[in-house]
């Protein structure tokens, strides 16, 4: 009856005792570089034959290459300081050593789909506190003087329950690594007893022997749970003193807008329909002022269609990835599903990106369809997919295996080119099908002069004003994902995330709406560009915000990986950009047509 609960893809193993249990090898992975590499790029003990386990796009796209190991772990049985292989050092050897070691490279192994997790205990804490970090090091380097790990112990948890199952659950896989100088008595292999024994340095030695340990012991962790420890790596207080931080500014924010729909409009409405005298009307002012001109065609409107277009992709897009979280359906169990799932959803959002893109341009009685659509189908996954990339050679360059290779970019060609192309026309189709969206007002022929303005009503002014707080709503957050992409540490948060989207959307809808009606009462009716830049100004925020992280929190020194963070910051500042952007103009104009369609006008 339980097995009913468990995902598709993730149903448990139960092995039998004495049953062989695979240990695969993943890439070496650091924080310093950003750059993966193979494990058996290293002079590692390798099988008689390399397997790479199958893959899904997510997991090619990160760069994980799962392997098969020489290690040999049966259910239940424990061994202790087992030969692995010995291999001799060449020069070259110890050059990739030394450099690794350097980087901070950590060794990523996985036993029955648990990454292997390194347990330290918490220093100066009464009750001993552990953390976990994901991996272990390659080696230490001390005071110039490099230590391999040549000698692993696996401590691995089983958790068996026969009233409900058979055979036994793999539920915890740690792994503690050492450096060991091991006794070599005419080929037999034994590992020095007691805590003080001598390591093994790489300089003086040209051979190294590789030597493991398996430890099973019972565990009351059930299978559903085996994640939590993984998952406690980052604190949830924070999380809720950031919402409550992004509550404040979104209730601040909506009293602001109430006040000016409530009071200001209501009696703005009721003077304008109860003027009826020549002389009143001689003497109007405010936003009323501007009805013949404010639905007049912004400047650039082909470019405005377009990024609204994309906005409500990328939207759409996010809502649905979020949905499928929440339903736990892309837990760091799978991996890469979260990469797969926004790629695939992005494709197929193109239809409604196609629509909203041909509704708008077709309300701003443009002709050139065509070219219009050509357009969304291509601007913004090409501006994504030249930086991709560009990045991508780079990364290629150096060797390295998060590299995609050229036949997944032929991949993701088909996917955009097949998939997302046809429907942004197939929406565009349905777009232009549709009547004109209805005016409530007629726009002059004569563009009416605009007066003077404040400055603080100037473009920049305004738009730096309506980018703080959208991304004060959220930078908490963006500080979470930020250190789970570049960190490498496990984001699980999508209750949390989900609630912080919502606080967003709500947060450009309003201050777009209140800008828009302070800049149409100072008689300015250009509001189409400035609606979608004043919320979508935050993603320069978003932009500052990770040239800070990236100064502060980490550690990256090469060119290259240099690059690599900023090129896919950018990517990720101009999806944020369209994002918010679109979700500010979207809403401006339901404010405006919705005020405009409520007074009468002769």
């Amino acid at each position: 009856p339980s097995s009913a609960l468990y995902l598709p893809g993730v149903a448990p193993i139960e092995y039998q005792e004495g049953g062989r249990v695979e240990l695969k090898v993943n890439k070496l992975t650091s924080v310093k570089t950003q750059l993966p590499y193979g494990y058996y790029s290293l002079p590692y003990c390798q099988p008689s034959t390399i397997m790479e386990s199958v893959e899904n796009l997510g997991e090619i796209l990160e760069g994980d290459m799962i392997e098969n190991s020489p290690y040999e772990v049966f259910m239940l049985q424990n061994t202790s300081c087992k030969l692995l292989c010995k291999r001799k050092l060449a020069p070259e050897d110890k050059n990739k050593f030394e450099s690794m070691i350097d980087d901070e490279y950590l060794v990523n192994w996985i036993v029955d789909n648990l990454p292997a997790a390194t347990r330290y205990v918490k220093k100066g804490q009464k009750s001993g506190g552990t953390t976990y970090m994901n991996g272990f090091p390659v080696g230490i380097n001390r005071n110039g003087h490099y230590h391999i790990h040549n000698h692993v112990s696996l401590d691995l948890k089983f958790h068996t329950s026969p009233n409900e199952y058979e055979g036994y659950r793999i539920v915890g896989f740690e792994v503690e690594p050492y450096s060991m100088l091991q006794n070599n008595n005419g080929g037999k292999v034994s590992c020095p007893d007691g805590t003080n024994y001598p390591s093994f340095e790489l300089a003086p030695h040209d051979e190294i022997i590789y030597t493991y340990d398996v430890q099973w012991s019972e565990s009351d962790v059930r299978w559903a749970s085996r994640w939590d420890n993984y998952l406690k790596m980052t604190g949830g207080q924070i999380h809720w003193f950031s919402i409550l931080n992004s509550l404040m500014i979104m209730l601040f924010l909506s009293g602001m807008v109430a006040m000016i729909l409530l009071r200001t409009l209501h009696r703005d409405i009721t003077k304008y329909n109860e003027l009826a005298s020549a002389e009143e009307a001689a003497e109007e002012t405010g936003w009323k002022l501007v009805h013949g001109d404010v639905f007049r065609k912004p400047r650039h409107s082909k470019l405005l269609a377009v990024s609204v277009g994309s906005g409500v992709q990328i939207f759409g897009m996010s809502f649905v990835t979020l949905v499928f979280a929440l339903f736990g359906l892309l837990s760091p169990a799978h991996r890469g599903a979260l990469l797969q799932c926004c790629l695939l959803l992005y494709t197929f959002m193109g239809i409604a990106a196609g629509y909203v893109t041909s509704r708008l341009y077709k309300m701003f009685n443009g002709v050139d369809w065509k070219a219009t659509t050509l357009l969304q189908a291509f601007l913004y996954p090409g501006i994504f997919f030249s930086i991709f990339f560009v990045l991508n050679l780079l990364i290629w360059g150096q060797k390295s295996s998060g590299a995609v290779p050229f036949t997944t970019l032929f991949a993701v060609l088909c996917l955009w080119f097949g998939i997302s192309v046809p429907l942004v026309f197939l929406g565009a189709y349905f777009g232009f099908r549709k009547p004109n969206i209805e005016l409530p007002v007629r726009t002059n022929q004569i563009p009416r002069q605009i007066p003077a303005q404040p400055w603080f009503m100037h473009p920049v002014f305004t738009c730096s004003v309506g980018g703080i707080l959208p991304f004060g709503a959220v930078f908490t957050e963006l500080f979470f994902i930020m250190s789970s992409i570049w960190q490498h540490q496990f984001y699980y948060l999508f209750g949390f995330l989900a609630l912080v989207l919502v606080i967003l959307v709500i947060t450009c809808a309003e201050i777009s709406i209140a800008l828009t009606y302070f800049q149409l009462t100072s008689e300015d009716y250009r509001w189409w560009w400035r609606s979608f830049l004043s919320s979508g100004s935050s993603a320069v925020f978003v932009f500052m915000y990770s040239i800070v992280y990236f100064t502060s929190r980490l550690q990256i020194e090469k060119a290259v990986s240099t690059m690599l963070y900023f090129g896919y910051m950018a990517i990720m500042s101009i999806i944020f950009f369209l994002f918010t952007g679109s979700v500010g103009c979207i809403a401006a104009f339901c404010f405006v047509r919705s005020i405009y369609g409520s007074i009468k006008i002769d």
